[in-house]
């Protein structure tokens, strides 16, 4: 099975983020003007939890009696800040995010942040393995296979 490293090519590499003082309007702003669904969110540039859609839903329910500009990220953000390493395998990185109800996993190397792993990243890479796996193994049954 593939790491993290090795699609790491094929994904867009421009980390988003967010200070953690920013309003949860500027957010949903940023959010949609890179038409992206997760902010890291920052402090003195570093990195202290995220900001996704699914925040911006529990903003609107739970604190519906103050508007978007009047709260911060650090009140709404996700502190817990689950992240993969380039040398993790695909398995255990959709392992995680499914276990933890995640869409978006910073990718960490050297104690950077070096990119933003999507689900949607992960199943494209597994897919595209088993569609490999798949012809040859239809191959090899065909007896096409050399050896």
């Amino acid at each position: 099975m593939a790491t993290v490293k090795e699609i790491l090519g094929t994904i867009e590499r421009h980390i988003f983020s967010i200070g953690k003082d920013k309003t949860v309007a500027d957010a949903v702003s940023q959010l949609v003007e890179n038409e992206i669904g997760a902010l890291v969110v920052v402090d003195a540039d570093k990195p202290v939890g995220m900001f996704t859609e699914r925040d911006v839903l529990k903003c609107w329910t739970r604190k519906a009696e103050r508007h978007f500009k009047d709260i911060k990220i650090s009140e709404v953000m996700s502190t817990n800040l689950i992240i993969a390493e380039a040398d993790d395998d695909l398995c255990y990185v959709t392992t995680i995010m499914i276990k933890n109800r995640i869409r978006h996993l910073p990718v960490i190397e050297m104690n950077r942040i070096v990119a933003m792993l999507s689900i949607r990243d992960v199943v494209k890479a597994q897919v595209t393995d088993l569609r490999a796996e798949n012809h040859y193994l239809k191959d090899y049954i065909s007896d096409k296979y050399p050896g």
